[in-house]
């Protein structure tokens, strides 16, 4: 097999031609210049052509079969060996497995790789979505090329001699479904063997150029709920003689997330949000059946694991104070990425030497889920926002939304982070 290394990359077959220079962000003040892995300029037109294909063809969470395709063909023209998740999408490759690396702790770089239902609005892009009501809105696209052009660019140092420990990239499918790709990924092995894990998130309130970091809770937990009630129906003249549904409704509406709230420690930010309520079809007729729907978000973790219970008994209290019969299904989601100090402070001064410290910001724990925090359970590590935001642009594009888009340097700026990383973690851990 011919070996294609990032410094011999080239865009072939990798989509619509990039623009030659990046795009709105200056170029890099790194503190550390001597550290290698930086981001070869034939690799970085490669990287954009290849974030701008996977863009144009987004796939939802575990029908990523031409992501994964593509990513694949890609490592193996670097001579490695990718080896697909057992659910037939996402990948795993490891990196620098020399024998006199074995043994020691790898470093996971982690990548989701899925896209999201919903219409790609943009109109003056050439590598907007071509389906329909499919779009990267959430950045994966960007994670996905990150990781991989760090591989590239590892696996280039691996063979020169100069990866001092072991390297493994996971390639994600699947995180916008509950509870997440993670928890296939991590029953798949992805994390045998590993020390630390990390990973990026496109983050359109931090410039291009820059990222931003918190030590501890950076997301929030997310589950979702359901409620069925049901009675046997009536008359609206007659309330008195059935269930009133609707009332019973509505009072789980207004009541429950009051009761829960006050059940636990307002730092905890535990909240629930309904986002769908029916009931009944006539406006004379108690209806025999009502649905609501909605999410349960957390700041904290420990709080976060007693949810479910809580939740539970405020819907029967209050169901049974109008006599509704009470069905829920709660759906765990994900904790939240609580990322540890030792790990955040690796990406902290991997992003220093690059760009040096004031390249790096501080951030808020957002009430936003991502099963990230799933690899946390069992490991170290920790995740930063990647800013796409290009310099002096003043409209957010905001994630989940149709006319999302990034600032394409993020790429650099994130592969040469993921670079900086794996060798300053290397020197941590002699």
């Amino acid at each position: 097999m011919s070996r294609e290394s990032a410094s011999e990359g080239t865009s072939e077959g990798a989509g619509a031609t990039p623009p030659g220079e990046p795009t709105g962000a200056a170029e890099p003040t790194g503190a550390r210049p001597d550290l290698p892995g930086t981001l070869p300029e034939a690799l970085r037109v490669e990287l954009v052509a290849f974030r701008r294909d996977l863009h144009m063809h987004p796939e939802l969470g575990n029908q990523e079969f031409r992501t994964t395709s593509a990513i694949k063909a890609r490592l193996e023209r670097a001579g490695l060996a990718p080896r697909v998740l057992g659910g037939g999408t996402g990948l795993v490759c490891d990196i620098g497995g020399t024998p006199d690396l074995r043994g020691r702790p790898i470093l996971a770089l982690r990548a989701d790789i899925d896209a999201l239902p919903i219409p790609d609005t943009k109109r003056n892009v050439p590598y907007r979505s071509t389906v329909p009501d499919r779009a990267h809105a959430c950045g994966h696209d960007v994670h996905t090329t990150v990781v991989l052009g760090a591989g590239l660019v590892l696996a280039d140092l691996a063979e020169r001699g100069q990866l001092p420990q072991p390297v493994r990239l996971v390639f994600q499918p699947a995180e916008e479904v509950l509870p997440g790709g993670a928890t296939d990924a991590v029953d798949f092995g992805v994390l045998d063997g590993v020390g630390r894990i990390i990973a990026v998130h496109c983050d359109p309130r931090v410039d291009a150029g820059r990222i931003g970091l918190r030590q501890g809770p950076i997301t929030s937990a997310c589950d979702r709920l359901e409620v069925f009630l049901d009675g046997p129906g009536g008359h609206t003249a007659r309330p008195h003689l059935t269930v009133d549904l609707v009332t019973a409704a509505a009072k789980v509406v207004t009541e429950v997330p009051a009761l829960v709230a006050r059940r636990v420690d307002a730092r905890s930010g535990l909240a629930l949000t309904w986002g769908r309520v029916d009931a009944g079809h006539a406006c004379n007729v108690i209806p025999q059946h009502a649905e609501l729907s909605g999410t349960i978000r957390c700041l904290d973790i420990d709080t976060w694991r007693r949810a479910p219970d809580l939740v539970h008994a405020a819907l029967q209290e209050v169901a049974d104070l109008y006599r509704a019969k009470l069905e829920i299904n709660y759906v765990r989601g994900v904790p939240p990425v609580v990322n540890d100090p030792d790990v955040t402070e690796l990406l902290r001064d991997s992003m220093a030497a690059r760009r040096g410290p004031d390249a790096v910001e501080g951030t808020e724990q957002s009430l936003g889920g991502e099963d990230f925090s799933w690899y946390l359970e069992h490991v170290p590590g920790a995740m930063a926002r990647l800013g796409v935001r290009s310099p002096g642009e003043r409209t957010v594009r905001d994630l989940h939304q149709g006319d999302f888009d990034a600032d394409e340097h993020a790429i650099t700026v994130g592969v040469e982070l993921f670079t900086a990383a794996a060798l300053l973690d290397a020197a941590t851990n002699r």
